[in-house]
């Protein structure tokens, strides 16, 4: 069985090549992020990187975050979110909670009281629908700092919102009238 530090490096670069970089292993995304089941394998490990399609099942399946998901018949796969490569994953826009939340590092607090939360180099710009999950994703960079995002007024105001196969909330950006500090 592969062991844990392996499986996080495996789960590391299937970030990289799903989410940013396929070509780094010479595979290619579709318009809505899926790849080959068998061609990713097969170019990770002449890559250097070794899994079988019993490691890359548990990976998926045992995520705590849902990264990945595989296509109905289980030959396709992609990373749930979070692209810097343009794709359209094909989500509906859905009316959010009323409150939605994004952690962050503590460093990051002025400028986006200043400029509000900008995709920048990815898609989307990723909100929780709980604080504890926002707190976490905060915790990755630093002390953690919570903003409460107004959503519903958000949507009411004509902005669009997606839920990715993970449960993240994705929208183009959030502008600072709709952040609120988490102690407002």
């Amino acid at each position: 069985m592969t062991s844990d530090k392996q499986l996080t490096h495996i789960s590391k670069f299937l970030s990289l090549v799903l989410q940013h970089q396929p070509k780094t292993i010479g595979i290619k995304l579709d318009q809505n992020g899926w790849t080959n089941v068998d061609e990713l394998i097969e170019n990770a490990n002449s890559n250097g990187i070794k899994f079988d399609r019993e490691t890359l099942n548990y990976i998926v399946a045992t995520n705590t975050k849902k990264r990945f998901a595989f296509n109905e018949t289980l030959d396709k796969i992609r990373a749930s979110q979070g692209h810097s490569v343009e794709i359209e994953l094909g989500y509906t826009n859905q009316k959010p909670p009323e409150i939605l939340y994004h952690g962050t590092g503590e460093k990051s607090v002025q400028s986006i009281i200043d400029t509000g939360l900008e995709r920048r180099n990815r898609q989307h710009v990723h909100l929780s629908s709980d604080i504890e999950t926002a707190i976490k994703v905060g915790q990755r960079h630093g002390k953690p700092f919570v903003f409460k995002v107004l959503a519903g007024q958000m949507y009411n105001d004509n902005f669009q919102f997606f839920i990715s196969d993970n449960g993240v909330w994705l929208t183009d950006n959030v502008p600072t009238k709709y952040l609120k500090q988490n102690d407002e």
